[in-house]
């Protein structure tokens, strides 16, 4: 059995998957997302706070 010269296992230069404007807008998409999420959580804590420490009228 011959071996080809130059190239064993995985030691071949890896291909580019995507651009890195692509890389880029998904990254900014993500953090985007993760503001919006963190935002919705805080309003959600904040307004609840607020209702527990509203006193109910009788």
């Amino acid at each position: 059995m011959i071996r080809s010269s130059g190239t064993v296992g995985f030691q071949d230069r890896p291909a580019p998957v995507a651009s890195s404007r692509l890389t880029n807008a998904i990254a900014a998409s993500l953090a985007i997302g993760s503001l919006t999420l963190c935002l919705a959580v805080l309003l959600t804590v904040v307004s609840s706070k607020i209702t527990m420490a509203m006193s109910i009228p009788t």
